[in-house]
């Protein structure tokens, strides 16, 4: 089942055929490079059961990514609970995705998160969305730059082990309902 569209892709719940492809993506070191663990196929299938219990109940979370003229699924794009409290605060949804690299620099990413940005702030009511990465993560960042976000502080994610120092530090970013409506501003 859909659950969104867009001009080249559909977003939608996780299917049992996805499982090798979600595996993949969360133990391929390049995928992973700014997380502290890999995923092996126990906890990978245990993940995407999660999330498709979520979008089950929810009707949204981390859904698949689907190129709509193959179906071929390609990774997540997804607009979820923000869990890093106390830097955001408790009710707050944040904007992710996790591709295999040979979709990367396509576009696929912000053209699914800006689709889900629309329906956070037009179907859910949402005053803000946020997002994060670890501070040297640039391709992630662009991402959030082109949806209209602006950085608005770091952070040390309470979650990154203090054995991985380097992975630690995150750049927050954030788009309100409002700074959404004004026309992005070219540079």
């Amino acid at each position: 089942m859909s659950l969104f569209a867009t001009e080249r892709l559909i977003l939608r719940n996780w299917r049992e055929s996805d499982r090798d492809l979600f595996h993949r993506i969360n133990s391929d070191d390049t995928v992973m490079e700014f997380f502290p663990f890999r995923r092996d196929r126990a906890e990978s299938d245990a993940m995407m059961d999660r999330m498709r219990a979520e979008i089950d109940r929810d009707g949204f979370g981390w859904t698949a990514a689907e190129i709509a003229t193959t179906g071929e699924c390609i990774g997540f794009v997804g607009l979820h609970a923000a869990e890093i409290e106390p830097v955001v605060p408790p009710g707050s949804f944040e904007i992710g995705w996790r591709l295999a690299p040979e979709y990367w620099g396509k576009g696929y990413v912000t053209e699914a998160a800006a689709r889900l940005i629309d329906h956070g702030f037009d179907e859910l009511g949402l005053a803000e969305i946020v997002s994060f990465a670890v501070w040297d993560n640039e391709r992630s960042i662009s991402v959030m730059r082109r949806l209209g976000m602006t950085k608005t502080g770091e952070f040390d994610h309470p979650r990154v082990p203090d054995t991985h120092p380097n992975l630690k530090r995150h750049r927050l970013y954030r788009i309100s309902q409002e700074e959404r409506r004004q026309p992005p501003v070219l540079s």
